[in-house]
């Protein structure tokens, strides 16, 4: 008996090996199905029926194949699973029916922790160390050392508030305390024996620690819950020498009003790798304020996550055949 994966040519020619090892193992046939060459095309009829699962990966999802990939979740007829490269389910137009249908759903949460976590660091540092102020000054050719009023305080001592405390937050957060910062999580679930936190608080009682934030991290995932949770109303409890972060979704913040506290000075600065709308507008303030240093959502980028995301689809192929629960199993409702 065959068992039809829906992959794209680059991920079997790196890892198809241990994928069909994975299938066989379980006494099965791999089958692997690509979409055709021309991205104007769709699959047929006959290899719809053949799929029963499907890896969303960054070279469908980020080329002109990802149209052919959306007609095909949305007319397979035996799809049993579709794995995703990225930490999260973005938004597709076929998510909503196959989680109706029953399809299961897993992501490669955790593969890019440690490079997010790193680029959040690295926002920190430019922020907390007034390093936009040189970079500012290399463009324009000005000579601009840190004097007087300028010099930075030391990291050592100041309280970073992190929002979400999954595997990105987890990660930075102990390389902050590695910098002597005092560490606030912000997460649903309580406290775990070890975890890199000098204190945990709810999101509900948010509010009542950003007026404590000299940094505030934001690496929780877009939700319901979290889609507009630092708002203006959350932006004016931080301090005015406060450095605002973002490396989880541009949708987390209202920007507008971010844009506001930056340009007037109810903030010292931001690390944004995220944004409302993505590529950013030509026309958004952000790109020449300079007290903001930006990236292209792209703190993720690192050579080993397509290795380290497809471990996770090749362990759940066995959870799958055995119906087991899933790695990073995604059930409606979790949001």
């Amino acid at each position: 008996m065959k068992f039809g994966m829906l992959l794209s040519k680059g991920l079997v020619a790196q890892f198809g090996r241990d994928i069909g090892a994975a299938v066989q193992a379980q006494g099965l046939e791999p089958d692997f199905i690509h979409l055709p060459d021309d991205p104007s095309e769709r699959l047929s009829a006959t290899d719809l029926e053949r799929v029963h699962a499907a890896f969303f990966t960054r070279d469908l999802r980020f080329t002109a194949h990802v149209h052919a990939f959306d007609h095909a979740m949305a007319a397979t007829p035996n799809l049993r699973w579709v794995h995703f490269i990225s930490s999260g389910m973005n938004p597709t137009p076929w998510l909503d029916g196959l989680l109706q249908r029953g399809v299961r759903m897993s992501t490669s949460t955790g593969s890019n922790a440690d490079p997010v976590a790193q680029i959040a660091l690295m926002g920190l540092l430019l922020m907390g160390r007034r390093a936009h102020v040189w970079i500012r000054g290399q463009q324009a050719k000005q000579w601009l050392p840190h004097r007087d009023a300028g010099v930075p305080p030391d990291l050592a001592g100041q309280t970073v508030v992190v929002v979400g405390l999954g595997a990105v937050g987890s990660r930075f957060a102990r390389f902050a305390q590695m910098l002597g910062l005092r560490v606030i999580g912000v997460r649903r679930s309580g406290l775990r024996p070890g975890e890199p936190v000098d204190r945990l608080v709810t999101p509900r009682e948010l509010t009542s620690v950003l007026p404590l934030a000299d940094f505030l991290v934001m690496t929780c995932p877009l939700t319901a819950a979290t889609r507009g949770m630092i708002d203006a109303k959350a932006l004016a409890l931080l301090k005015p020498t406060a450095s605002f972060i973002n490396v989880a979704r541009g949708e987390v913040v209202d920007e507008t009003a971010l844009i506001h506290a930056l340009r007037n000075g109810a903030l010292a600065g931001a690390y944004l790798d995220v944004y409302a709308r993505e590529p950013l507008p030509l026309d958004s303030p952000l790109w020449e304020m300079p007290n903001v240093v930006m990236s292209p959502h792209n703190a993720s980028s690192a050579q080993g996550n397509d290795g380290r995301g497809t471990r996770y689809f090749i362990e759940n192929i066995g959870h799958l055949l055995r119906n087991e629960p899933l790695a990073n199993e995604y059930r409606a409702g979790d949001d």
